[in-house]
């Protein structure tokens, strides 16, 4: 029998429902068929979460390090070792660090290859801020520990049926027209597409491109973004038999339905894309960060708050990004072992061939 893949999981803020989602989830034993589970977490912060839910249904085994792990058993890395005080719902600097420690030690499994892939559940972007911690979210701390030169992660909200991607992530609404540059959409573009195409398995990705300004900048009486950056980028991609369109009127792209005709589709900035995306998809949505040699995701939603300790939250959203990292990992795998060996070229390329010949001869 081969060996599980193994799925990393940060517990995330420990005054959020991070905690509650792992009881709902593993509450369902069969998913432990499926991979070997290692959540990067405290006992004591789970214990806690225990009486306070009143869920004595899912029973952790607690180790110390990736290789104590058990297939078949609900792994739980004892890594946030001091006693963080849970106030539940509320912000705090120790449940940051709380969920800065999970994070670094599951990151740092991931790089020497101990787990397999990556699945963070919510952290409070502004508790985690610290001197080792200067970064907007996942995707950028991600982006700094993983990507290789040249590299660029892209942030995907993702279902089966529904893909939307992000050129401007996590900054200020002023700032996202002057982010913009035919450079930078080009490069999201691309790796939008080779993402869909390795981790997704589709093999003519059809890709829309949204406009940054109302109506598309109605021909530059509204912004000019789409005539003298987007629009350009767009041709030049469809030169380089890339399956793009737009760039589209956010506003009715969504409302006609014509994102159920695209693969994926690419916004200018954060909730440009992500309103329509979690009006249609918030329980089953997944954030995966593409573009970078590991894999993570990541449920769609936030530390939640306003119900954490109330026993009402939604574990379907995370264990979809469950689900779709170990999907991803094996797309990945299959799509890299069939393009390992390539057959050499059997056709004649007229034209750069001709052109190879000729400085052959002139050699």
């Amino acid at each position: 029998m081969s060996e599980l893949i193994k799925v990393g999981i940060t517990h995330g803020d420990v005054n959020g429902v991070g905690y509650e989602i792992l009881f709902k989830t593993f509450s369902d034993i069969r998913l432990l068929e499926l991979f070997n589970p290692i959540i990067y977490g405290s006992s004591k912060s789970a214990s806690y979460h225990r009486k306070v839910l009143n869920n004595n249904t899912v029973n952790f085994n607690i180790i110390n390090s990736v290789e104590e792990s058990r297939e078949g058993k609900i792994n739980l890395l004892n890594c946030v070792k001091d006693e963080t005080r849970i106030d539940i719902g509320k912000p705090s600097a120790e449940a940051g660090e709380s969920s800065y420690i999970a994070l670094e030690c599951a990151v740092k499994d991931l790089q020497e290859k101990k787990i397999d892939v990556l699945v963070t559940l919510p952290i409070n972007k502004d508790s985690i801020q610290s001197e080792q911690f200067n970064f907007p979210g996942h995707t950028e701390y991600l982006e700094e520990r993983f990507a290789a030169e040249g590299e660029k992660a892209l942030m995907i909200m993702a279902t089966q049926n529904m893909r939307v991607a992000l050129v401007t992530t996590h900054i200020p609404l002023k700032d996202v027209s002057a982010s913009l540059s035919k450079e930078l959409i080009a490069e999201k573009i691309r790796t939008l597409n080779n993402t869909l195409k390795r981790d997704f398995c589709i093999d003519a990705p059809r890709i829309a491109v949204l406009g940054l300004n109302p109506h598309a900048g109605e021909n530059g009486m509204l912004g000019n973004e789409e005539n003298e950056i987007i629009a350009p980028v767009i041709r030049e991609a469809q030169e380089e038999w890339i399956l793009c369109a737009g760039p589209y009127p956010p506003d009715g792209f969504f409302g006609s339905g014509r994102f159920k005709e695209f693969d994926a589709i690419l916004a200018m900035y954060h909730d440009q894309g992500l309103i329509p995306f979690k009006t249609m998809a918030m329980d089953m949505g997944v954030n995966y960060t593409a573009g970078l040699p590991i894999v993570r995701t990541s449920p769609d939603h936030g530390t939640a708050y306003d119900i954490a300790g109330k026993n009402e939250a939604s574990d379907e959203s995370f264990r979809q990004a469950i689900y779709m990292a170990i999907d991803i990992y094996r797309n990945r795998h299959n799509y890299d072992e069939a393009r390992k060996n390539p057959l050499k070229k059997l056709f004649y390329d007229r034209g750069r061939d001709d052109e190879k010949l000729d400085l052959m001869k002139e050699e």
